[in-house]
C-alpha cells in the first residue's frame, strides 16, 4: 500500500480522471482554506464524491488525486482553479482534524500508464457517442474528436457525459480503459432508452 494523507474536496457529480482537467470555482470558506493549505504544500487535492447529501456525508471508497495546475485568485477571496488528474486513490480511513476541510488516509495508486483501445472498441465508442449526442441534440466537432487519443476520448466522455453520481463513480472505478469504454457505452444506451420512453435522463 502507498499510504498518504490527502485533503479532500467532496463534490457530487464532479468526476476527475488521471490526465484530465477539471475547472472548479472555489467560494465556500472551508474550501478557500483548503486552497490556501495545498498551495503552501504540494498543490494536491483529492476529488471524491459523497454518497449522499448532508453536512458531513459519507464518501465513496475511491477518488482521484489532482494537482492544481492553474489558479486565479479573485478579489473577494474566491478562486478559479484547474485541477489536473494524477492517479486514483482508495479511502483507508477519515482522519480526525481541526481544519475546516476534511482529510483522509488514502491508498494512492501508481500513476497509470497510457492505454489504448482495440480498433473495434474505439469504433463502437465513437458510433455510440454519435448516436447519443444526436439523440440529446448536442453539437459536437467529430473531426476534433477523431484526433483525440484513446485515453483522452474515453476519460473526456466519462467526465462530461450527463450521467448521475453513481454512474460516474462506476466509470472512475473501472480498472482498464477498455472496461471504462464499455461502461460508457452501456450507460449511453440506458440513457437513450430512457429518452425514447419519455423519462428523465441520468442527471
Amino acid at each position: 500500500m502507498n499510504l498518504a494523507r490527502v485533503s479532500i474536496f467532496p463534490l457530487s457529480g464532479a468526476l476527475l480522471l488521471p490526465g484530465m482537467d477539471l475547472p472548479l470555482h472555489i467560494f465556500e470558506p472551508r474550501y478557500r482554506a483548503l486552497i490556501h493549505d495545498v498551495m503552501a504544500r504540494d498543490r494536491r487535492i483529492g476529488m471524491i464524491q459523497p454518497r449522499k447529501d448532508g453536512p458531513v456525508p459519507p464518501l465513496f471508497d475511491m477518488g482521484c488525486l489532482g494537482h492544481v495546475s492553474h489558479i486565479e485568485a479573485l478579489e473577494d477571496g474566491r478562486f478559479n482553479i484547474i485541477l489536473t488528474g494524477i492517479t486514483r486513490f482508495r479511502v483507508v480511513r477519515e482522519l480526525s482534524v481541526t481544519t475546516q476541510f476534511r482529510q483522509i488516509e488514502a491508498d494512492v495508486e501508481q500513476a497509470p500508464e497510457d492505454e489504448v483501445l482495440h480498433m473495434v472498441e474505439r469504433a463502437a465508442l465513437e458510433q455510440e457517442s454519435r448516436r447519443f449526442a444526436e439523440s440529446l441534440g448536442y453539437v459536437v466537432d467529430w473531426t476534433a474528436v477523431s484526433r483525440l487519443d484513446d485515453m483522452a476520448l474515453v476519460n473526456g466522455i466519462a467526465q462530461i457525459a450527463p450521467f448521475d453520481a453513481a454512474a460516474k463513480q462506476t466509470l472512475l472505478e473501472a480498472n482498464t480503459l477498455s472496461e471504462r469504454s464499455e461502461r460508457i457505452i452501456q450507460l449511453m444506451q440506458i440513457v437513450g432508452r430512457i429518452e425514447r420512453d419519455g423519462g428523465a435522463t441520468m442527471q
